[in-house]
């Protein structure tokens, strides 16, 4: 249904045509009253009611359409010779909102009303007359073009809610299809760098074995980072290709992330607890992730000696805590970066809950309860 011109609320608009049915209804039921009529308040009545109903058509089509009808077939018994107007509107609202069947039972009703009206009214009139005056009272043709009208407005709405929603459903394959080229256009760009550092590393470390050199901890350390990173964005890459595919990581290869962060010089350990269960999929990838973005943290901005990772396995939660004891104190918190804020979107997306801020005693701790809900 319209909600009125712009800027015009729907409520004054229905009001408006309402009021100006029903003072036309009026008018001519004054301008054909005659001597050998006695109209009385109940004609007045009945033609008032009949145009103010019109006021709640777009919310209750159905009900108004009755009223309508009635209040038409009410004013000709009593002797008003006024065309069924207010009906012609409630036909054309009821077929516009979709009620067609009731629109059809009532319409034959009245045609079949209309006539027996115009017999019991004061007018006296003969059959002949009588049905010339419910003709007169509603035009078939009328009727036609009211639901006619009506429907065509009705298809008309559909179609353009139908455009807008294919307009929608385009604009998001576009945006989509955007966000997988620059996906893949970063994937190339990252695995070439990373490429050439892994390519740098493993040459001096292969010079250096060859050499009989110790080879330093740090630059194994690289040449892992780098080949791990390369194998995550090629998994990255497949997964935007092939949305149905999981990536290769998960609760699984936690153990793998704390040993590299051994491997760093960092005393990393991982805790488990719980009896282990299978979780969903997304709350697999995002605890691997949370670990991931916590360590990678530790090593860059934390200066920490040791770090813990505790995974939780409980009923219908999977919590994660990695504590360090690095440099962060309450009275220095750090601002929130990408890592964190990308930890937060995730967990927020499963409904579950992040804490990430400094510890009371020293360094930084990262708390999330991802929910799985009830095992079997």
């Amino acid at each position: 249904m319209s909600t009125g011109r712009p800027g015009v609320p729907a409520g004054v608009t229905d009001w408006a045509i309402a009021v100006c049915v029903a003072a036309t209804l009026l008018v001519a039921g004054l301008s054909g009253k005659d001597s050998a009529t006695d109209l009385g308040l109940l004609g007045y009545l009945l033609l008032a009611v009949g145009g103010l109903a019109l006021a709640a058509r777009r919310r209750a089509p159905g009900p108004v359409l009755v009223v309508t009808g009635l209040c038409a077939v009410g004013y000709q018994a009593v002797g008003f010779d006024v065309p069924a107007i207010a009906y012609l509107f409630a036909v054309y609202a009821a077929v516009r909102a979709g009620h067609r069947a009731i629109t059809v039972v009532c319409s034959v009703t009245m045609l079949a009303a209309l006539p027996l009206a115009a017999l019991t009214s004061p007018h006296d009139w003969p059959v002949a007359e009588a049905f010339a005056q419910a003709r007169g009272a509603l035009e078939l043709a009328w009727l036609i073009a009211a639901g006619a009208a009506g429907e065509a407005l009705r298809q008309a709405e559909r179609r353009a809610d139908e455009a807008e929603r294919t307009r929608e459903e385009t604009a998001r394959r576009r945006a989509n299809e955007e966000r997988l080229h620059i996906a893949r256009e970063l994937h190339d760009s990252l695995t070439h760098q990373i490429s050439i550092i892994k390519v740098q590393a493993e040459v001096v470390v292969h010079l250096a074995q060859r050499r009989g050199e110790q080879v330093p901890e740090a630059l194994l350390a690289i040449r892992e980072a780098g080949r791990e990173a390369t194998r995550e964005l090629r998994a990255t890459l497949e997964t935007l290709r092939d949305d149905g595919e999981p990536p290769p990581h998960g609760l699984d290869h936690v153990p793998e992330l704390v040993a590299r962060a051994r491997a760093t010089g960092l005393d990393a350990t991982l805790t488990i607890e719980g009896q282990r269960h299978d979780v969903p999929a997304a709350v697999d990838r995002t605890a691997y992730r949370i670990v991931q973005e916590s360590l990678t943290n530790v090593a860059r901005h934390a200066a920490a000696a040791t770090a813990s990772v505790r995974i939780d396995y409980r009923p219908d939660a999977l919590a994660i805590q990695v504590d360090d004891d690095g440099r962060a104190t309450p009275e220095t918190a750090p601002m929130p970066g990408v890592g964190l804020l990308g930890m937060r979107e995730r967990v927020t997306a499963l409904g579950g809950r992040l804490r990430a801020e400094p510890r009371g005693g020293g360094g930084f701790t990262v708390q999330a309860e991802l929910p799985v809900g009830p095992t079997s």
